[in-house]
């Protein structure tokens, strides 16, 4: 686990050219505290996928930010990713800790306890929980509620991740209720003053859910591993 209560947790846009992103993704991780990276390409094929670990996966390296493949754990150990980011109905999950072992394994549990308690049992470095807000990044069935967060972080060691439609604005909630990550797309990609800016205010607003009216965010730890 991480030594800051709680942390960014980038996923990428659903469509890029990794040659143009590069300089996004480098900006946004030189602005300040990011845990991860999560690939999201929908739809894209396995080639354009590796095409794009390839040249975005060492920026990340670089900078000590673990580079998490969305919905497939094969090719994430295929491709040399840090671990996997599943759905449920993302394969076997099981299978998945066996072929990613030593590497990150994350699972989407919506707004379900049991689902979150399975993810644990079968040995996920991280639950996620979500749609806390609404989102246009994907159709929102399962919305949850702050209360979740804080059961998880009361009940187990595990850490969690909240997901959908957080921003600067509407994070503290989360983050006060023991979020361990806070996982955001538009809040960083789509900041009217550019990615850098969404970084930094992203995290400012951490701080301030914290109670850090300085604003200051820790150094950051080896997150090689979350």
């Amino acid at each position: 686990m991480s030594e800051s209560p709680c942390r960014l947790y980038l996923i990428t846009p659903q469509r890029l050219d990794p040659l143009v992103f590069r300089d996004s993704l480098a900006a946004a991780l030189d602005a300040g505290d990011v845990a991860c990276v999560q690939l999201r390409l929908k739809d894209a094929s396995e080639d354009d996928i590796a095409r794009a670990t390839e040249i975005l996966m060492p920026i990340a390296a670089t900078r000590d930010v673990a580079f998490l493949l969305n919905d497939n754990a094969a090719l994430a150990a295929k491709l040399g990713c840090d671990g996997a980011h599943l759905g449920q109905a993302d394969g076997n999950h099981a299978e998945a800790r066996r072929l990613l072992a030593g590497r990150v394994l994350g699972i989407t549990c919506h707004d379900s306890r049991h689902l979150a308690m399975e993810a644990g049992e079968l040995g996920a470095d991280y639950v996620a929980f979500g749609a806390f807000f609404p989102t246009e990044t994907k159709e929102t069935i399962h919305r949850a509620a702050p209360d979740i967060l804080a059961w998880w972080h009361e009940m187990f060691e595990i850490p969690s991740v909240a997901i959908g439609g957080i921003t600067a604005n509407n994070c503290a909630p989360l983050v006060q209720a023991g979020a361990d990550f806070l996982a955001v797309i538009g809040a960083v990609w789509n900041h009217p003053q550019g990615p850098a800016m969404g970084v930094r205010t992203m995290n400012a607003a951490i701080a301030g859910a914290l109670g850090n009216v300085s604003g200051l965010v820790p150094q950051k730890p080896d997150t090689r591993h979350m």
